[in-house]
């Protein structure tokens, strides 16, 4: 194992956050030195020196195994984390240190539940924090498994090496600088147009830049009580939408859509599935919304449906109502699309939609294998035919994906459950969707919950970040060690 090479990659990360620590501290300064100012300066402080301190004392190293790019990826995730809980922990209020840690960590994975009941009392500056782990978290996920793990070996366990696109195909391992940066572009890209469009439909700059770093990463931290419906307003309901929907795609296909200025890449199978999922899911829900008199008109229903699958699947957790009255059927067109979510190559946790498509094809060729025992059949995505060793890491991680919500909800129950949240808890903590529904629904919080069930939530969360597989990769790495 590596330590220089593993040391300086984690002290990048711990210095990217002290950058928007310092920044939250110049939101302090500009509101005249709220009580937040002095715990950001200390946060900051402390991150910048355990962050600098690598690049100082220890040599610089290229070499780098698969091992080490595990250990990179969750020794980043687990000290930003711990760092990133220090703002909240010092400014007090609410944040006990168990639920410092759980906003820390449910900001960073990007999954943005919170403990929070009246989430505009915080300071902006804290406030401006709190969206930036989003942005942070957002942009990591891109980073960390894009760069680290291809350029560590061919070993791939994304579906995002899957893609019909060429960001994705045998040689991406030496276009993994090229990757990263179409991905990173195309982020920082959606997050920009994000912060206008909401300038020009009538939010504040503090508003738009906290609710836009929130869309571009699929978060949902909001710093209003009411979320997106604190606005009342349909232009930037249908905004967001839009941007939900972006920003839970494959980056690849939206910059070669934009390079290639063709809609060709936008034909692609995972994306055509994922689309008319939203379509027929927003349709359901919005008869139900009316027909069940939820909705007293026609064109609410249809925001109101649309808008909540949308921020569902695609793992934003916006909302603009309050979803914990629903009636059942639109409440488990929710919970189901939560768990399938949007595409590889994108900020969304959950399955991802590939995961699911390579699922069903598999179903489908073993049933007529059973029927044709002596007849040759190939699981096709697209126009690609996948080997055995691609079809087979996913249905295992569908198959880990549902045993770790299973092993969650028991461990849950077990603890003490008085809330009965369990396996939606489990469920929205690991799919990263953040709001599930009744108390912890779409304008609830978790603060209710106890102790030990928030330590296993924010444990779901960052396994749905990562995918499983590295966490699981790293523990392996320690007993094989041993």
């Amino acid at each position: 194992m590596n330590l220089k090479v593993i040391s300086r990659n984690v002290g990048t990360a711990l210095l990217v956050s002290s950058l928007f620590m310092l920044l939250s501290v110049f939101v302090s300064m500009l509101d005249g030195g709220d009580s937040a100012l002095a715990p950001l300066l200390i946060s900051f402080s402390l991150t910048f020196t355990v962050g600098i301190f690598p690049f100082i004392f220890v040599r610089k190293s290229d070499q780098i195994s698969l091992r080490d790019g595990y250990m990179i990826i969750f020794l980043s995730w687990l000290l930003s984390f711990v760092f990133g809980m220090l703002p909240y922990a010092l400014w007090g209020g609410p944040f006990s240190l168990v639920n410092a840690w759980f906003e820390s960590v449910s900001g960073f994975t990007t999954t943005g539940a919170t403990i929070l009941e009246d989430v505009e009392a915080l300071p902006r500056s804290l406030l401006f924090w709190r969206s930036s782990t989003h942005f942070i978290g957002g942009l990591g996920v891109v980073v960390f498994l894009l760069l680290i793990i291809p350029n560590s070996s061919p070993v791939r366990l994304r579906l995002t090496n899957m893609e019909l696109s060429s960001l994705s195909r045998e040689d991406y391992r030496s276009q993994a600088n090229k990757t990263v940066f179409i991905f990173a572009w195309v982020y920082l890209g959606i997050c920009a147009l994000a912060f206008v469009s909401y300038l020009l439909a009538g939010m504040s700059p503090f508003d738009a830049i906290n609710h836009a770093f929130s869309v571009c990463a699929t978060g949902g931290f909001s710093n209003r009580n009411l979320s997106i419906g604190h606005f009342r307003s349909e232009l930037i309901s249908s905004l967001t939408i839009v941007f939900m929907y972006l920003a839970s795609i494959h980056f690849g296909l939206i910059f070669m859509t934009l390079a290639t200025r063709s809609l060709r890449p936008l034909k692609n199978p995972v994306l055509r599935f994922y689309t008319l999922s939203l379509i027929g899911g927003s349709i359901l829900t919005s008869l139900s919304l009316k027909l069940q008199g939820v909705d007293s008109t026609w064109g609410r229903a249809f925001l109101d449906g649309t808008f909540h699958v949308v921020s569902y699947t695609s793992t934003t957790g916006l909302a603009i109502s309050d979803n914990s009255n629903w009636p059942m059927l639109p409440c488990f067109i929710l919970i189901v699309g939560s768990l399938v979510c949007g595409c590889a190559g994108s900020t969304t946790g959950g399955l991802k939609s590939d995961r699911v498509i390579v699922l069903f094809r598999a179903i489908r060729m073993q049933v007529v294998k059973t029927l044709y025992p002596s007849s040759v059949f190939e699981v096709k995505f697209g126009k690609r035919i996948l080997r055995d060793e691609e079809v087979y890491p996913q249905i295992l991680y569908i198959a880990l994906f549902f045993l770790m919500i299973g092993i969650s909800s028991i461990l849950c129950v077990i603890i003490g459950d008085p809330n009965q949240h369990a396996l939606l808890g489990s469920i929205a903590s690991l799919t990263n969707v953040g709001p599930s529904l009744g108390t912890i629904g779409s304008l609830g919080n978790f603060n209710a919950e106890p102790n030990a069930i928030k330590l296993i939530f924010t444990f779901d969360m960052f396994l749905g970040r990562v995918e499983i597989y590295p966490v699981f990769a790293v523990f392996a790495a320690f007993i094989h060690r041993r």
